[in-house]
């Protein structure tokens, strides 16, 4: 493929590094095989991974906010064999940990999850539990660079996302949130926790707390 070749060789010239083929296949997919806005955004998510050492975080860093359980790919696929990243808003608390951490981890986990892709598997799952969601929760900045994640860091990677029992304090940030995502809102979906289990997932494959 031509398209590959020159975005190879663009890439082993820059002093970020050249990604492996499949990587670079799936940019140019995402910029309609245009190699020059293939390239540049390629090298966005670089810097940014080097920036920000998404590749030598130390887990111990983040050890306290892991251990929270907010964020893991959870050990089960859904019923189309996607890995499924669970975020459980409400463990969630604005200011009760450094927004750059939170947002290394956040790249911990999605990192985890592509890489957990079955072979020929593309796309990944995102659940959002918002039961029993409040205002200390709505951290519209995190949630803006999660935006940008999906767009500019992993694109095309986010299947579908699921908001779970979201309930009527979250329209606000709602409201916020879904003219930022653009086109990728259809991938949008407000469920509760039955059509959650009935529709995603083969018995007993749903987390404890996620069961009706």
């Amino acid at each position: 493929m031509q398209a590959l070749a020159e975005l190879r060789e663009r890439m082993q010239r820059s002093p970020l590094g050249c990604p492996d083929d499949e990587t670079l296949k799936w940019y140019l997919r995402d910029r309609y095989f245009k190699v020059e806005d293939a390239e540049a955004k390629l090298t966005s998510m670089l810097k940014w991974r080097q920036d920000e050492k998404i590749d030598q975080l130390d887990l111990s860093l983040v050890q306290a906010e892991l251990a929270t359980g907010k964020a893991e790919v959870h050990e089960h696929t859904d019923k189309f064999g996607r890995p499924v990243v669970i975020i459980r808003v409400t463990k969630h608390v604005i200011g009760e940990f450094p927004l750059s951490e939170s947002k290394r981890l956040c790249a911990h986990v999605l990192d985890n999850a592509v890489a957990s892709l079955p072979p020929g598997g593309e796309q990944i799952m995102g659940i959002f539990d918002l039961k029993g969601f409040e205002l200390r929760n709505a951290d519209l900045q995190f949630a803006a660079f999660l935006v940008e994640a999906f767009f500019e860091y992993y694109p095309r990677r986010m299947g579908q996302v699921l908001m779970v029992d979201a309930p009527w304090i979250f329209q606000p940030s709602w409201a916020v949130i879904k003219p930022l995502l653009r086109k990728y809102s259809a991938l949008v979906r407000f469920v509760d926790r039955p059509t959650l289990q009935r529709e995603y997932f083969e018995a007993g494959k749903l987390p404890q707390d996620l069961q009706v």
